[in-house]
């Protein structure tokens, strides 16, 4: 099993943990709410939280089956020789991108979360773990596009 391979399925596993996670806070937010007439008041904040782990988590996990959103009409009318370039320069914008904003930048928002002590407003959780997922995803994201090159490059005309 490759290294990738590997990282997909902790991947999966991840998503799998935090999705099971956001039904059962949804769930116990319902039930507090209209069963029990005294709804939890951490329950929305955790559920957002969780959509935002959920969904950006998922950008890198679609980013490494390549299966993100992409209108291909250029590449499936293009030669295999322009398709292959066409894929490597769409792979180094996506590496350059998830690389300066979502790495870098998403790093730079953690470290100042946690310098000023920002905490959530009901959960009292320090804000920087909300948004260290944007940087550990820019770095996911950014090994997904090395490797697509990477096997770009080695495999023949």
């Amino acid at each position: 099993m490759t290294f990738r391979e590997r990282l997909d399925k902790v991947l999966e596993g991840v998503l799998i943990v935090l999705m099971s996670l956001l039904v059962i806070d949804v769930l116990w937010q319902v039930v507090s709410r209209y069963v029990l007439v005294n709804p939890s008041s951490f329950t929305t904040e955790l559920a957002g939280y969780l959509m935002i782990w959920v969904g950006i988590l998922g950008a890198a996990y679609v980013a490494g089956k390549n299966e993100h959103l992409a209108i291909d009409l250029l590449l499936q009318r293009s030669t295999e020789r322009r398709r292959k370039r066409l894929l490597v320069s769409i792979n180094t914008l996506i590496m350059l991108f998830s690389l300066f904003v979502m790495t870098v930048g998403g790093s730079w928002l953690v470290y100042t979360r946690f310098l000023l002590d920002v905490r959530s407003a009901d959960l009292q959780l320090p804000l920087g773990y909300v948004y260290l997922v944007i940087p550990v995803s820019g770095l996911l994201i950014t090994y997904y596009g090395y490797d697509n090159i990477r096997t770009l490059i080695r495999k023949k005309d």
